[in-house]
């Protein structure tokens, strides 16, 4: 049912996308129509990602989910560069680590425990992770604020510029590490669930998955342009600030693609794959995506440094000192969800009243 209300959209949306930018329709329409038609070929997104993950297992898996899963935000975001609209883009960042760590991971996890009772995860990956979000967010992302007032902007560029690299190096180092060196050193077999992920088909085979994601991806790339010329409009006809639109609106709907395979795969009580989608896409952001925007807004007229507000820095430490304290253990529950979702609906209220 839902897979058919997804496609409709997207037959009604991608129309209704082209012929109101060519038109001049009413911003806060298109608007709408941009998110709900993003969201619906995210979900394309993720059910062919889905099928990939299932065919290359669950670590490569969870992060072909996240990849894709974050495409459609720096799609989004280079727009936003392109623009002008820094703010946003920082804003959007900082909505994808609190909106992945809190509301992608406390929904899995709610959802998820509300069918099984206790459900397990590989705990070393949990640990490994835990030291990359704590450098890739709290060291990374605090150093150039720390520093921010003492130096002038053309410095801060270049502190930016350097952090960036060093991001994007120590993130293929940690996948070279998990995926080479350390394959399967740390995996944990769970007898009945492995024989049940052996079995299970996936929904496409390889090259209709491929074919799928490469044109949702071009979709999005087209309806993203225009939703960000929205961004201004909308904000004045509804009283949104700028960092409320990119902290929850751009953050939801840029990540609409991983919040849906995350949730699916936590169901089917494959948590492994659902922590890696999460906190998989949460390093990609910071140590990847972050970094990489931060270098491509060298080609734009306006740079972007990595220096977030105090309520942003603020709002994504306590996300992952959160996120590292309950998924320490390898388990989770449906109430450890809930309490992942209230410090998210909490964040998000401070940043609406902004």
């Amino acid at each position: 049912m839902g897979q058919k209300i997804f496609f409709i959209l997207i037959i009604i949306g991608l129309p209704l996308s082209i012929a109101g930018s060519l038109l001049g329709w009413p911003s806060l329409l298109m608007f709408a129509v941009y998110c709900l038609t993003i969201i619906a070929l995210a979900s394309f997104m993720g059910r062919a990602t889905e099928s990939l993950a299932i065919i290359a297992g669950p670590r490569i898996g969870g992060l072909l989910n996240a990849t894709f899963g974050n495409a459609v935000e720096l799609i989004i975001s280079i727009f936003s560069l392109k623009a002008g609209l820094i703010g946003i883009v920082l804003a959007s960042l900082t909505g994808s680590v609190i909106g992945n760590l809190l509301l992608v991971t406390g929904a899995s996890f709610f959802l998820g425990g509300l069918k099984f009772k206790r459900q397990k995860f590989n705990v070393f990956d949990a640990r490994h992770n835990a030291g990359l979000m704590t450098f890739g967010v709290l060291v990374a992302f605090i150093i150039p604020e720390v520093f921010a007032g003492e130096i002038d902007a053309d410095k801060q560029m270049v502190l930016s510029a350097g952090i960036s690299i060093i991001l994007i190096l120590l993130y293929i180092a940690a996948l070279y590490f998990k995926l080479v060196t350390h394959r399967g050193v740390y995996s944990r077999q769970d007898e009945g669930q492995a024989l049940i992920e052996e079995e299970e088909e996936p929904e496409w085979g390889k090259r209709r998955a491929i074919i799928v994601l490469a044109l949702a991806t071009l979709a999005v790339a087209y309806v993203s342009e225009n939703l960000v010329h929205t961004f201004e409009v909308v904000g004045e006809q509804l009283g949104w600030t700028e960092l409320f639109i990119g902290v929850i609106i751009v953050a939801i709907v840029g990540n609409a693609a991983e919040h849906a395979s995350a949730v699916i795969f936590a169901f089917k009580n494959k948590m492994d794959i659902a922590v890696e989608i999460a906190v998989g896409s949460t390093l990609q952001v910071a140590m990847f995506v972050a970094p990489v925007l931060v270098l491509v807004s060298f080609l734009f007229e306006e740079q972007m440094p990595l220096v977030f507000t105090l309520p942003e820095l603020v709002a994504m430490a306590l996300s992952v000192l959160l996120m590292i304290v309950i998924t320490n253990d390898g388990e989770s529950n449906w109430f450890e969800g809930l309490t992942l979702i209230a410090a998210y609906v909490l964040m998000g209220l401070g940043f609406y009243l902004i």
